[in-house]
């Protein structure tokens, strides 16, 4: 559990560095992408692509709702964008927009802002002929990434068991889950290889869990240096957790810095998934924030296909590169590894003008 490196920063000093660049959008276009998960899932995203004084940008919209993603791609590329804007007009304009379906999903809009403001960021880097390490004045690391991994049903521990022969030196973030038992923890732990264990008692259902006093006493004795991401904190579990207080971090309920200060206590660690946060603005200022309060990060993703994902290890590489950042190339979601994947820590490999790798 590694932190950050801190300096001194005021909120709103990063995002002052990029608001005032400007982008001229001529046209937008769509693209579905598409990967096989499991034989029951495919996961489905849009990517973004923005073009202006003959440059392209590329985003991505991560949307986990495939109707949604679906209606998106029908819709084409139907939205006003086009103009001459500074990053700061173009997302007040954005927000101005509906970027979702009316509905009961409305905090997906999020998701659609992130894919297109990053999409903008990279051709307003890429119109004024610099990167976002450049700009930003910042150096790109090599970033330490781990494998995000959830059991089949029943679980078993031989995909981590099979990964770890492939990959020997592979780490991993783990969906624990009430069937799990003594004796599949005790398999799992002994491995030495889990660096997060995520509870999930913060998403609605049916993607959560609910709180689980006994489920929770058996993973943190059983993974006593990982992470505890999103637990449940009640009168029933608070007594199992309290004595690992300073393991417990937070992603679901974070989508702001008053989030962050809404916190009970103050946390050591944050995921950090710009999804979530939906603009550059919000972003950035929970990056100065965090810097600010000694609050180390660790990279998320949603499940990015394309140049969503790279924008996350970008992003991981400049501000949180040595912990464990759940930002593995999309290739480790796939049911069977390719030996050939690359390997933690991820080259740091920024081109020469945008926000995206080389």
């Amino acid at each position: 559990m590694s932190g950050v490196e801190v300096r001194s920063t005021v909120v709103g000093e990063t995002y002052r560095l990029i608001a005032d660049l400007p982008v001229q959008i001529d046209a937008y276009g769509l693209e579905s992408l598409s990967q096989q998960m499991t034989a029951e899932r495919t996961r489905r995203t849009t990517l973004i692509c923005v073009v202006g004084g003959g440059e392209a940008g590329v985003g991505e919209d991560a949307t986990p709702i495939e109707a949604e993603q679906l209606a998106f791609q029908e819709r084409g590329a139907s939205l006003p964008v086009a103009g001459r804007w500074t990053i700061d007009s173009f997302s007040a304009h954005l927000a101005s927009l509906e970027l979702i379906s009316p509905g009961p999903h409305e905090r997906a809009r999020s998701f659609r802002q992130w894919g297109f403001e990053s999409a903008a960021l990279d051709l307003a880097l890429r119109q004024a002929g610099r990167s976002l390490a450049d700009v930003l004045g910042r150096v790109c690391r090599p970033v330490t990434f781990v494998n995000s991994l959830r059991l089949s049903e029943p679980p078993s521990a031989d995909p981590i068991h099979q990964r770890l022969e492939l990959l020997p030196g592979l780490r991993f973030k783990l969906d624990p889950t009430a069937d799990w038992d003594e004796r599949l923890l005790a398999e799992i732990a002994a491995t030495g290889a889990v660096d997060t264990v995520d509870l999930k008692s913060q998403y609605p259902p049916p993607f959560g869990q609910p709180a689980d006093p006994e489920l929770y006493e058996r993973v943190v004795r059983a993974f006593p240096q990982a992470w505890i991401e999103d637990p449940a904190i009640t009168p029933e579990t608070w007594p199992v957790l309290e004595p690992h207080v300073s393991r417990i971090t937070w992603d679901a309920p974070l989508h702001s810095v008053a989030d962050i200060e809404a916190l009970s206590t103050r946390p050591r660690a944050i995921n950090i998934k710009p999804v979530r946060f939906g603009t550059l603005k919000t972003l950035s200022a929970v990056y100065d924030y965090c810097v600010a309060k000694d609050i180390a990060m660790y990279g998320g993703g949603f499940g990015e296909l394309g140049a969503g994902r790279h924008h996350l290890q970008y992003l991981a590489s400049l501000f949180h590169p040595d912990t464990p950042n759940d930002v593995a190339p999309s290739g480790y979601n796939r049911p069977a590894l390719d030996p050939a994947l690359p390997t933690s820590p991820l080259a740091a490999v920024p081109a020469a003008t945008g926000f995206r790798w080389a």
